[in-house]
């Protein structure tokens, strides 16, 4: 495996199945909390924790100004978009709070407000939908059982907008039309946080992320349709030389590329949207577990790699600063029950 540099992947649950265009799962993209542009507060450190069932934060700031620091923080949550055809990652049946998401501040749970608006062509339609008693979160059967009950008119009326999108098909009693929610849903948690002149504050942060994924190794596949999957598997997770010769070695049959007795998972991290605070982290420190001793991975990373246990490594550096131009992409290839063996 390679660690050179670092970007942003949310982790998968493991499937089964052949590899096929519908036998993939799509991840949403989340990261750490937001903080709004301060000058005064530093952040000493952040313990980032990365797993297939979890992600953890750990943040130490201290306020080096003469008076308390009032300031908002928040946690964006990805957009989602309905769609007749969805197949994203949702880590819990919460419609709001979809992630579990929990946080602390030195030690004490944070009360934090949800803000939730719905879009479709860039223009707000909220209420609408809230008048209409449909709730806000698209990918929901409440939703899609909720546009189904409405008159004629008001479907006609949403789909005009384009909050929402026929379909239609024929389940044995003859060609029958649905509705399917097509707004884009923006959330976002926030509250207000003290940082006390000179003092040092501690932030926890905690949630399960969303695992994408497909039922088997993709990136070994030769090019097709000006796709390369080695070269993109190679740009975005840094999957080096040894780690693909790591997995050809279990294949049954080289000629017969999909057949790595493995499932993908993909997690994705967004770490640049919350670099707010005065200068650069004082220490960072990440570990990420690939959640089971027989399962592979491979992400990118700027320095030393130490392999801290059978599912974790860990890395450290100091006076760091998130990558401008990357996120922190994640591969984990689960080694399927079925398998005997173990490859490392």
């Amino acid at each position: 495996m390679n660690f050179r540099a670092i970007p942003t992947l949310l982790m998968l649950a493991a499937l089964t199945g052949s590899a096929a265009a519908n036998d993939t799962m799509a991840t949403l993209g989340t990261g750490g909390l937001v903080f709004v542009q301060t000058g005064t507060v530093k952040m000493l450190s952040e313990d980032l924790y990365i797993s297939p069932g979890e992600v953890r934060v750990k943040y130490e700031f201290r306020n080096e100004g003469d008076a308390d620091e009032r300031t908002l923080v928040a946690f964006p949550m990805p957009d989602i978009t309905g769609s007749p055809d969805f197949v994203v990652s949702i880590p819990t049946e919460d419609t709001e709070n979809i992630f579990g998401f929990e946080t602390l501040f030195n030690g004490e749970p944070v009360d934090a407000a949800l803000h939730q608006y719905a879009f479709a062509q860039n223009i707000e339609y909220t209420d609408r939908l809230r008048e209409l008693g449909i709730p806000l979160a698209p990918h929901s059967q409440a939703a899609i059982s909720a546009v189904n009950a409405l008159s004629e008119e008001e479907k006609l009326e949403l789909f005009r907008l384009g909050l929402v999108v026929p379909l239609e098909f024929d389940a044995g009693e003859g060609w029958q039309k649905e509705y399917y929610p097509a707004w884009t849903l923006k959330s976002t948690y926030s509250w207000e946080a003290v940082f006390p002149a000179g003092e040092t504050v501690t932030v926890e942060h905690s949630y399960k992320p969303s695992v994408g994924g497909t039922v088997a190794v993709t990136f070994l596949a030769e090019p097709y349709d000006g796709y390369d999957p080695a070269t993109t598997y190679k740009k975005k997770y840094c999957t080096d030389e040894g780690f693909i010769r790591t997995v050809e070695k279990t294949l049954p049959n080289l000629d017969e590329r999909y057949g790595a007795p493995f499932t993908e998972s993909w997690i994705s991290y967004v770490w640049s949207t919350g670099a707010n605070w005065s200068g650069a982290i004082g220490k960072f420190h990440l570990t990420i577990d690939k959640g089971n001793p027989d399962n592979l991975v491979s992400f990118c990373w700027d320095g030393q790699v130490r392999k801290t246990s059978p599912t974790t490594f860990e890395m450290e550096a100091q006076d760091w600063w998130p990558p401008w131009d990357r996120e922190l992409e994640i591969l984990i290839l689960n080694r399927q029950e079925s398998m005997e063996g173990n490859v490392g």
